[in-house]
């Protein structure tokens, strides 16, 4: 089982997590691996946790199923929990977004594409569309008369 985490600072804004739902999915996009021959993909691939694929040979179900071109195994991954909402806190602490049964293979690098949410921490705002692709992001809450921003993002892949 691996786990996405996420470590930012949060300003002005808490709950910060991808717009995924059965209506409007959210792509999780990976680096992947084999774990039989280590070779990885040269592509990104995109995980939509609503969404599931037959494995060949087999009644089995799951969110991604992905054939090795260099030793043609068959592997499969299910994202099991989340999208966990990233809450504000002083140190940022790093919370667990999604765990992801992973079968054969491995993901080893994350990119936040597709848009996130969040919401003012004192003002309620809701904040939408939010662009973490650039590795930061800044907005203005009218109600509450400041700025608000995501900064020093870290995205970790781990055991969980």
């Amino acid at each position: 089982m691996l786990a996405l985490t996420l470590t930012a600072e949060l300003n002005g804004i808490t709950d910060l997590r991808p717009a995924d739902t059965a209506d409007s999915p959210y792509y999780y996009t990976f680096k992947v691996q084999c774990t039989s021959c280590r070779e990885t993909h040269a592509n990104w691939v995109g995980v939509n946790r609503h969404e599931m694929n037959e494995q060949s040979g087999s009644r089995g179900e799951a969110n991604f199923v992905w054939k090795c071109k260099n030793c043609k195994r068959e592997s499969h991954a299910t994202i099991k929990t989340g999208p966990a909402a990233y809450e504000h806190s002083e140190p940022p602490k790093t919370t667990k977004l999604i765990e992801i049964d992973c079968r054969g293979l491995e993901f080893t690098e994350f990119k936040p594409d597709g848009e996130w949410l969040a919401k003012g921490i004192d003002s309620g705002s809701k904040f939408e569309a939010i662009d973490l692709s650039e590795g930061e992001w800044f907005d203005y809450d009218e109600k509450a008369g400041d700025e608000v921003s995501v900064k020093e993002i870290k995205w970790a892949i781990v055991r969980a």
